[in-house]
């Protein structure tokens, strides 16, 4: 196979979709058997507005693949990444690669498994969902950019990019700046999920906590040293603190009207707890985040409070609500 899907859900899904379409041949590789199995009856489906179109890919479980694997686009959720990495390691072939398309930065425990030179970060922002087996509900164009973990340029990148093109892949040298920006920008999208409503109205209703949960981010991300990388509507130099306030507030504007051009108006990590009743994966996102904040003796008490809200939502013992994002704009 010239490329290997492993995990099908949102992204991965419509990776795949958009592959198999441009003629490349895809094994999509999913843990949820009757997600494959609908794919091996039906194909692969892509919910436009305008209707179904269906894309053929060939579907395993984990226990019918044995490699060799060359191409491996890693889609799996945070939390799955290190069962995943050990999944793929004694399949990858000399040469072969995993590319990361995964929220968060989920790199360097790849690189535990198959070594540092054989991954490849990604970052990218796709809108999509799972609505049923075999099924993914387009969301729309959204950011894709890949590049090498030090920066430099590479025939592999630009190969990716070049079969990724109709998802309006590019390459980047700075591939952790966009990684991190989009921590920054994910900060809002967990807050939102602790209530259900529609994520630009709860961004718009509750700025103040929004522009302070980015600034706890992008604070770390300073210490580091990183250029932050601006991607779809999302402005990351408007939350820094030298921004002056008009700045940030008209970066807002843009952002929340951005937002309600989407057909999806609220996060996957809203649709993990209230539709899919599975655990999030922004534990994991933000694990390495709150850890370099305390090695930097950075305050990150936002980001820390809406972690502990959402974990007692997913857990049932607090029910999702506004009131939620009002007590933390009060504390």
């Amino acid at each position: 196979m010239s490329y290997t899907v492993v995990g099908g859900g949102a992204i991965g899904g419509t990776i795949a979709f958009h592959l198999a379409r441009g003629g490349h041949r895809v094994r999509l590789v999913d843990a949820d058997a009757a997600h494959v199995a609908a794919v091996r009856e039906r194909g692969l489906v892509l919910r436009r507005a305008g209707g179904d179109e269906r894309a053929e890919v060939d579907a395993a479980t984990l226990e019918e693949v044995s490699g060799p694997l060359t191409k491996v686009l890693l889609c799996v959720k945070a939390q799955a990444t290190a069962t995943a990495a050990a999944w793929i390691a004694p399949r990858l072939a000399p040469g072969g690669y995993v590319v990361s398309v995964q929220n968060g930065l989920n790199e360097p425990l790849i690189a535990e498994h198959v070594g540092r030179e054989r991954v490849i970060g990604a970052f990218v922002n796709l809108f999509a969902d799972v609505v049923e087996p075999g099924v993914i509900r387009d969301g729309g164009p959204g950011a894709f950019v890949i590049g090498e973990l030090d920066g430099s340029a590479s025939p592999r990148v630009d190969h990716l990019v070049a079969d990724l093109a109709p998802l309006g892949a590019k390459a980047t040298g700075n591939v952790l700046g966009h990684l991190w920006s989009k921590l920054g920008f994910g900060a809002m999208l967990t807050a939102t999920a602790l209530a259900d409503a529609p994520m630009a109205d709860l961004i718009d209703r509750h700025r103040p906590l929004m522009h302070a949960l980015v600034a706890e981010v992008f604070a770390v991300a300073g210490r580091l040293g990183l250029r932050l990388e601006p991607f779809d509507a999302f402005e990351p130099a408007a939350y820094l603190p030298e921004a002056p306030e008009r700045v940030r507030e008209e970066a807002t504007d843009r952002l929340t009207a951005w937002l309600r051009t989407q057909p999806k108006d609220r996060s996957g990590i809203w649709r993990d707890i209230a539709v899919r009743h599975r655990p999030v994966e922004v534990h994991d996102h933000y694990r390495a985040v709150l850890a370099e904040a305390e090695a930097g003796q950075v305050d990150t008490p936002l980001l820390r409070g809406v972690l502990a809200r959402l974990a007692d939502v997913e857990a049932g013992r607090a029910p999702m609500g506004e009131e939620h994002l009002a007590a933390l704009e009060d504390a």
